[in-house]
This record gives C-alpha cells, sequence and structure tokens, in this order.
C-alpha cells in the first residue's frame, strides 16, 4: 500500500456564516460552509469539484484570511501543524501560501503585468518569468503591458505566473484555465504539477472535471459548503462504481462523455440548507435517518466519504 504523504494543510469542521441584513433591519447568520473538512498534502495536487455555490472558492478566502468583515469563521485550520492564525496567515500569505484568484479584477490597473508577476521579490526573477511567459503562450513585450491591454486569457496567465513565481508551498487556483486554449489550459496544470512533484502542495479549484482527472491525485467533492467524498482521481477515471459517495456518482454520469444525465432537484440555498445530510432531498438511497442526523466523515476503500451508507 502506498504511503500517505504528509499533510500540510488540515482543515477541519470548517464552517463560515455571513453576517447579513433582512427586512426590517433583522440580522440573519447565512452559513455557506458547514463543518468542512479538507486535506492538502506535500507533493500532490488535489482537486476541489462541485456545482456553483458549494463553498469551493470560499474555502481558498477563509484559508488566506481574506474574508470579508461581516464572516463568521468556526472550525480548525492547520498548516504544517500549526493553527492557521490571523497574524500567521498575514506573514505566509503570497510567500509560503500562493493564491491564483479567480478574478482578474485582483491585478492592479496601474502597474504593467512584468512587475505584478515579480511581486515584491529582490532581485527580480526576470529570467525566470520570461521563461514562464513563454511556456504559457505571452507574446513577447507582455511584460510592459497593462491589465486593460490584455484579453482575460492573458490575464489569467499573468495571474498565474505570479503565482508560480513565489517559493510558496501552498499554491490555491482557484478556476485558473478560463479563457485560455486548450494547449495554454495543458501547459498551466503541466506547470501546477511540476510544483507539486518538486514537494509542493497544490489545491485546484475547477469546474473543468476531465482536466481534473488527469492532473490531480486526489479530488475532493463539495456540494452546498461541505465536503461529501475525496478520493483518488484514479477512481474518478475508473467510473462511478469505484466512487463512494451518490452525489460522485451523479457528477460522473452528469460529464457530456458519460451520457450527461441530470440530476433531479437542486442544491440548496445557504439560507434555507435541510436538517441531516445535506444531498438527502436528491439522494435516491435516503432514510430516514439521513433527513435527521448529519453523517459523520469515515475512510471507505482508500478514500473519505460523509455518508451513512456509502461504500
Amino acid at each position: 500500500m502506498e504511503q500517505k504523504k504528509e499533510p500540510l494543510l488540515e482543515i477541519r469542521d470548517l464552517s463560515v456564516s455571513f453576517r447579513m441584513y433582512s427586512r426590517g433591519l433583522k440580522q440573519t447568520d447565512l452559513r455557506v460552509i458547514s463543518d468542512l473538512d479538507f486535506t492538502a498534502r506535500s507533493g500532490e495536487i488535489t482537486a476541489i469539484a462541485g456545482a456553483s455555490g458549494s463553498g469551493k472558492s470560499l474555502l481558498s478566502s477563509a484559508v488566506l484570511g481574506i474574508l470579508p468583515d461581516n464572516a463568521s469563521v468556526c472550525g480548525r485550520i492547520y498548516y504544517k501543524g500549526r493553527e492557521l492564525t490571523p497574524d500567521l496567515q498575514k506573514k505566509l500569505r503570497g510567500t509560503e501560501i500562493a493564491l491564483v484568484p479567480q478574478s482578474v479584477a485582483y491585478l492592479d490597473p496601474l502597474m504593467k503585468t512584468g512587475e505584478q508577476a515579480d511581486g515584491h521579490r529582490k532581485p527580480r526573477p526576470t529570467e525566470k518569468r520570461e521563461k514562464l511567459f513563454r511556456r504559457l503562450g505571452l507574446p513577447e513585450q507582455t511584460e510592459y503591458l497593462y491589465p486593460f491591454q490584455l484579453s482575460g486569457g492573458m490575464a489569467r496567465r499573468i495571474l498565474v505566473s505570479s503565482a508560480l513565481l513565489t517559493d510558496a508551498q501552498l499554491i490555491i487556483a482557484d478556476e485558473p484555465t478560463p479563457g485560455m486554449s486548450l494547449e495554454q489550459a495543458l501547459e498551466a496544470l503541466k506547470l501546477f504539477r511540476e510544483m507539486a512533484d518538486s514537494g509542493s502542495a497544490v489545491v485546484l479549484i475547477t469546474h473543468d472535471i476531465d482536466l481534473a482527472f488527469e492532473f490531480a491525485d486526489r479530488i475532493s467533492v463539495f456540494y452546498a459548503g461541505t465536503t461529501v467524498e475525496t478520493a483518488p482521481a484514479s477512481d474518478f477515471r475508473k467510473g462511478p462504481d469505484a466512487l463512494r459517495h451518490p452525489y460522485s456518482r451523479a457528477l460522473w454520469r452528469a460529464l457530456p462523455q458519460n451520457g450527461f444525465q441530470p440530476l433531479d432537484g437542486f442544491q440548496p440555498y445557504a439560507g434555507a440548507l435541510p436538517e441531516g445530510c445535506l444531498f438527502a432531498p436528491r439522494c435516491p438511497h435516503r432514510t430516514e435517518k439521513c433527513t435527521v442526523q448529519v453523517p459523520p466523515s469515515r475512510e471507505v476503500r482508500g478514500g473519505e466519504v460523509r455518508c451513512y451508507y456509502g461504500a
């Protein structure tokens, strides 16, 4: 049996809520992440898959400590075995922990892209950056352009470059490939693979599950703000019988090459979460126990599943 790599990032029972004001200025807490568990290991790419609104991007903001002021966080986040406190997050952000943000609005509109990719590093990694720009298919002189002069795909490649030019041990890439051609996306993922192979931990948040299958070591499936399954990527290539959770199997069947079979129902709104298992209202295998009690996460066949009956 292959020995598990060392955990770099461990998240246990994470919940994130936002203080909101409803009609009549009544305060309410909107819970968007619930009892979420997640692990990223050195030397691996862990992909996060799931529908929009399942908490994927919020997880990255929670790890980096960049949630808005109205957010409330419960649970534990550990980095190298140390609790990731706000002070430690601030210290590691942009150095040991790097983010490829989903929005190109993170680029400074008043700074040339070469300077932004280099960051505050002295001396500037000019040669390394030029080589990286070439690998990502960025035209010559791109370093002298401002963000408004870039296409969407070029801007995303600048964001990827700025993270890869760090010596980060943890890279969180939030939807890094939209707007890129297939060739460019593959090259970006090859670069992340090289970072992982050199010892870093890469968290890849993506809707492009097919590419994740090819480059990731493990895939975590999110649903309604919690993790329902984490499995080796090879299990997703084998097919639904190798997976443990009904939602993971439904996600596999919904892929175009697997028949594009839709699942009845909708992911619940964060303000109206059901009791018990969050997937229970859509699950064909639910029992009364599922509707009243949240299932624990447990190890099954080399993976983890949050389901009473997942096998």
